[in-house]
C-alpha cells in the first residue's frame, strides 16, 4: 500500500500543459480530429495497435507503445500496455520532487493526457455472443490505464468519452488542463470503469450461474444520466432520468421526436402504458392516467387498420378519463390512429414507430410529446424497487406461458371460444391495473375498470359504475381472489356473464356457490397478478 506524504511536500499544480499523450481506443469516433489537434499543438502521441495505425495512416506522427516499452504486443494483444514505462508515466505524482527524480532515474517520461475507451463488452453481449467471444471483450489494460490516470488526476487528464474531445483540445490549445477539469474527468472515468465492471460481473453471474437462487449475492447496477427533469412528482422535488448502462431497449433510451419536455410523471405513466400494451401479442393500445389504465383494447376482428381500431376502442373504455392521458401502442402508429389521437388532448404517445403522415399530424400538436422506441419494448426480467436502506428484487410478472386450458371451470358451462377469448383478454389486461383490480371487458376491449381500492368490493362497484350499461353480458377478471362473495355479487347483479379469478380464498366455496346460483361461468387460474 502506498504511503501518504506530508501535505507540505506537494507542489501546487493547477493548469498543466500537455506535452505527451497516450491514446488507446476501441471507439474510433473523433480519433483523427483529436490526433490532428494534438499534433498541431506539438503533443507527442503514444498509441497502441489499430489506434496507432489509424493515426499513422492519416499522416500524424505517432509512437507505438512497443517502442516505448521495448516489448512487443503479445498473446493476441492481451499484453501491450501493462508495463512500468507506461504505468510509471501515468501514475507519477509530479507534485512530489522525489517522483520527478525517480522518473528521470528510471528513464520514464510522464503523460499529461490519457485517452482510453474500452472493448465493446456490452455491445458484444447484446449481439447475442456467448462464451469465449464475450470473454475476449473483457478489457484488462484499458481499465488499468483509466483508473491509474483517474487516480493521478492531479497531474493527468483522463478522457473516456469522445464527446469530451472538443473540450480537452480547447484546454490544450489555451492554458492547459485545469485541476477542475481533471477532477471532473476523473469522476467520469471511475463511473465508466464501475459501469463496465458491473456489466462483466452481471454477465458472469448469469452465464455461469450454479446456485439455485436466481438473484446475485451482490446487486451491481450502474446507470448513466440522460438528463435533468424539470421536477419530480411534485414541483418542489428535484428529479433526473438515468439509463441502465447495459440496456439496449426501453423507455429510458427512447427518442423524443417532438412536443414538450418529458416530466417525471410522464415517464412513470408511459412505462406503465407500454407494459400494458405489450402484454398482448395482438395489436393493442393502452391509455394510462396516474399509472392505471383508463382504456385498454386490442384490434377488432377484421379491422382494416388494426392499431387505429385498438386505439378507438381503448379510448371508448373511459373517454372522460382519457382526457390528458398517456397512450402506448405496440405497433407502428398509422395516419388514421394519429388523426384520432389529434382530436383528444393527450400528454404523451409512445410507439415502436410512426408512419410519416402520422408523425406529421402528431407533430402539429405542440404540447404532445411523441416518443419513439427505436428498438421496441421488452419488459425487464427482474424488477428493482427501492426501500429505505436497500432494495427489493423480483422476477417481472407476465404471461409468457398463459394457457387457458390450465384454468379450472368451477361454475356454469364451459365458455365458448368467443367468451374464452374475452376472458383471456380481461385476465391479461387486469394485470396492469393497480391492486385491488377488477376489469370488465367485452369483444377484446375493457369497458370498466376498478383500481387501487383498499377492498375488492369497492373495486367491483367502481368497475361496474364506470362500465354502466356495458356491464351487461361483459366478462370480468379479478387480479386476486374474492375474499367474500359480496364483490362477485355486485358483478353478477350488473350483468357480468363470466368471471376469471385466481381462487385460493378460505371462502372459495361460498364464492363458487354464489356463481353457481347465478348460473354464470367462472374459472380459477391458480395464479394471481397483484400490481402494487
Amino acid at each position: 500500500m502506498a504511503q501518504p506524504h506530508d501535505s507540505s511536500m506537494y507542489r501546487e499544480r493547477n493548469f498543466i500543459k500537455v506535452k505527451r499523450a497516450l491514446i488507446s481506443v476501441s471507439d474510433k469516433t473523433g480519433l483523427l480530429e483529436l490526433a490532428g489537434a494534438l499534433a498541431n499543438q506539438g503533443v507527442e502521441i503514444v498509441s497502441t495497435g489499430s489506434t496507432a495505425k489509424q493515426i499513422a495512416d492519416a499522416g500524424f506522427p505517432v509512437t507505438e507503445v512497443a517502442k516505448v516499452t521495448g516489448f512487443p504486443e503479445s498473446l493476441d494483444g492481451r499484453v501491450k500496455t501493462l508495463h512500468p514505462k507506461i504505468h510509471g508515466g501515468i501514475l507519477a505524482d509530479l507534485r512530489l520532487a522525489e517522483h520527478e527524480a525517480e522518473l528521470k532515474t528510471l528513464g520514464i517520461l510522464p503523460f499529461e493526457l490519457v485517452v482510453v475507451n474500452l472493448y465493446p463488452f456490452v455491445e458484444t453481449v447484446a449481439s447475442g455472443a456467448k462464451g469465449n467471444a464475450v470473454v475476449e471483450q473483457i478489457d484488462i489494460g484499458g481499465p488499468a490505464m483509466v483508473r491509474a490516470a483517474a487516480k493521478n488526476h492531479a497531474n493527468v487528464a483522463i478522457v473516456v468519452d469522445p464527446s469530451d474531445y472538443a473540450e480537452i483540445t480547447q484546454a490544450i490549445a489555451n492554458e492547459g488542463t485545469s485541476l477542475e477539469l481533471r477532477r471532473w474527468l476523473a469522476q467520469k472515468a471511475f463511473s465508466h470503469t464501475a459501469s463496465y465492471d458491473s456489466a462483466v460481473a452481471n454477465w458472469l453471474s448469469q452465464e455461469y450461474q450454479t446456485q439455485t437462487d436466481s438473484f446475485p449475492e451482490n446487486l451491481l447496477f450502474t446507470a448513466e444520466k440522460v438528463s435533468s427533469l424539470r421536477y419530480g412528482e411534485n414541483s418542489h422535488q428535484a428529479a433526473a432520468l438515468y439509463k441502465d448502462a447495459g440496456a439496449i431497449t426501453g423507455l429510458a433510451g427512447a427518442q423524443i421526436l417532438s412536443g414538450k419536455e418529458m416530466s417525471y410523471n410522464n415517464y412513470v405513466d408511459v412505462d406503465a402504458a407500454l407494459r400494458a400494451a405489450y402484454d398482448f401479442s395482438q395489436p393493442a393500445v393502452a391509455i394510462i392516467k396516474h399509472a392505471n389504465p383508463c382504456g385498454i383494447a386490442i384490434a377488432e376482428a377484421g379491422a382494416v387498420d388494426q392499431i387505429a381500431s385498438a386505439h378507438l376502442r381503448a379510448h371508448q373504455t373511459d373517454s372522460v378519463s382519457a382526457f390528458g392521458g398517456v397512450i402506448a401502442a405496440n405497433r407502428i402508429v398509422t395516419e388514421r390512429m394519429a388523426t384520432q389521437v389529434a382530436e383528444i388532448f393527450t400528454e404523451v404517445i409512445a410507439a415502436p414507430g410512426y408512419e410519416s403522415a402520422a408523425l406529421e399530424i402528431l407533430q402539429k400538436k405542440k404540447n404532445l410529446r411523441v416518443v419513439l422506441l427505436p428498438h421496441g419494448y421488452h419488459r425487464p426480467n427482474v424488477e428493482i424497487k427501492q426501500i429505505s436502506g436497500g432494495a427489493l428484487l423480483q422476477e417481472s410478472d407476465g404471461f409468457e406461458s398463459l394457457d387457458t386450458s390450465d384454468w379450472k371451470l368451477v361454475s356454469g358451462q364451459a365458455a365458448s371460444a368467443e367468451v374464452l377469448s374475452d376472458l383471456e383478454f380481461a385476465w391479461r389486461a387486469c394485470r396492469s391495473v393497480k391492486s385491488n383490480g377488477i376489469l370488465l371487458a367485452k369483444n377484446g376491449a375493457a369497458v370498466g375498470v376498478g383500481m387501487g381500492q383498499v377492498n375488492r368490493l369497492d373495486s367491483c362497484r367502481l368497475a361496474v359504475s364506470r362500465a354502466g350499461e356495458r356491464a351487461t353480458n361483459s366478462v370480468a377478471a379479478s387480479d386476486a381472489f374474492f375474499p367474500f362473495a359480496d364483490g362477485l355479487e355486485v358483478l353478477i347483479e350488473a350483468g357480468v356473464k363470466a368471471v376469471v379469478q385466481p381462487g385460493g380464498s378460505v371462502r372459495d366455496d361460498e364464492v363458487i356457490a354464489s356463481a353457481q346460483n347465478a348460473g354464470i361461468t367462472m374459472y380459477l387460474t391458480g395464479e394471481r397478478h397483484f400490481f402494487h
